[in-house]
């Protein structure tokens, strides 16, 4: 996908956001009803997780879409400050839940020994994914730089995530199939959550994260 150049004025910026996080509910909806599908039918742990966090990004998109069409119908600056922050702190609680929900996942899965089988599917959309996240989280930063949406910066951190993820599934999925290293996925999905709670805590904090 090519990045469009962002624009400069702020109803332009808010049109664009709104554009970026349309596409993000949309595009994660169907991802996650094609892994969890996928996933049920192989018996992968690996792409169930994958699946849930579509939904995860999907409920992340859904905040910042009802955050950025408040400002289009709130003119105080104070409101619009009150919505930013309570937009920022559900995104926080999104990653925070999204990081237990893989810690959990990931010693159940250790612990029961679960060998995920491949999946061309699985395969076929986390490729996908990996493209689109991309893309997103690279565009959606840009616009919240542009805004000034620590909101926005940290639903951006999400998709980054996502695009993280995309990868350990593939990876999990690649090296279970062609070395029987079953216990690979778990391990780097763990290894995840270290990056999750950080800007989890930074989103519910306020920090500044739209810095260029």
């Amino acid at each position: 996908m090519t990045e469009l150049a962002v624009p400069t004025s702020r109803p332009a910026l808010l049109g664009r956001a709104l554009r970026l996080e349309y596409l993000t509910v949309g595009w994660n909806l169907i991802e996650g009803v094609v892994a969890i599908g996928a996933a049920l039918a192989a018996g992968s742990v690996a792409l169930l997780g994958f699946g849930i966090d579509s939904f995860v990004e999907s409920a992340s998109g859904s905040i910042l879409l009802w955050r950025l069409l408040a400002e289009r119908t709130h003119t105080d600056a104070e409101a619009i400050e009150a919505i930013e922050r309570r937009a920022q702190k559900l995104v926080a609680l999104s990653l925070f839940g999204l990081a237990a929900y893989i810690v959990v996942d990931a010693v159940r899965t250790l612990a029961l020994q679960e060998h995920p089988e491949p999946s061309g599917v699985g395969v076929a959309v986390a490729t996908l994914s990996i493209g689109v996240m991309w893309w997103l989280a690279r565009a959606k930063r840009r616009t919240a730089i542009a805004l000034g949406s620590r909101a926005l910066e940290a639903d951006a951190f999400q998709t980054t995530a996502c695009w993280w993820l995309s990868l350990i599934v593939l990876a999990g999925i690649g090296a279970n199939a062609l070395t029987g290293w079953w216990w690979a996925d778990p391990v780097a999905a763990m290894g995840m959550t270290v990056f999750l709670v950080r800007e989890g805590r930074e989103a519910w904090e306020g920090e500044d994260c739209c810095e260029a």
